[in-house]
C-alpha cells in the first residue's frame, strides 16, 4: 500500500506551509495514472497524521483524469482506460497531458479567532494557504 509513503510525503508539503498551525482540509489533486485508491489514501491520511497538529484535518482528493494528445492526428483525448492509444487514429505516438499529477493544491487554516469567539473552527471554516509545491511530493512507486 504506497499510498501510506505517499500521505507521509504530503504531511511534509503540509508542515513545511502550516508552520505549526492547526489545518482543518488539505486539498489534493490525484491523477488518474497515478493508481492511487483515494479511499486509501483518505484511511492512510489518519493514519500518517496521528500525532501531528493536522491530525484532525480532512483530506479532500480531487481526481484529475488521464489526458493525452496525439502526435500522429492532433487529437486531444480524455481516456477512460489507462491504454495509451489514440482512439481516432490508433497510433502510439501520444504525448500524456494530464494524470501524472500529485499536487497539494491549497491548505485551509483553522481560524483561531473563531475558535476564541466560540464559532467552532471545523473543516471550511478557516483560512486557505496555497501550498505551491512541486509537482510531485513523492513519486508513485
Amino acid at each position: 500500500m504506497h499510498e501510506l509513503s505517499l500521505c507521509r510525503a504530503i504531511s511534509g508539503v503540509v508542515a513545511r506551509h502550516a508552520q505549526g498551525r492547526e489545518v482543518s482540509v488539505v486539498h489534493l489533486d490525484v491523477g488518474a495514472l497515478r493508481q492511487v485508491v483515494p479511499e486509501s489514501l483518505v484511511f492512510c491520511w489518519g493514519l500518517a497524521n496521528a500525532d501531528t497538529a493536522w491530525a484532525a484535518s480532512e483530506l479532500d482528493v480531487r481526481m484529475v483524469p488521464a489526458t493525452i494528445d496525439c502526435l500522429d492526428c492532433s487529437t486531444t483525448t480524455v481516456l477512460d482506460d489507462p491504454f495509451l492509444v489514440c482512439p481516432a487514429c490508433g497510433s502510439a505516438a501520444v504525448r500524456i497531458t494530464g494524470g501524472e499529477e500529485l499536487l497539494v493544491t491549497s491548505i485551509d487554516l483553522v481560524d483561531t479567532q473563531d475558535r476564541v469567539r466560540g464559532r467552532g473552527g471545523g473543516a471550511g471554516r478557516g483560512r486557505r494557504a496555497s501550498a505551491r509545491t512541486a509537482r510531485h511530493p513523492q513519486r508513485a512507486a
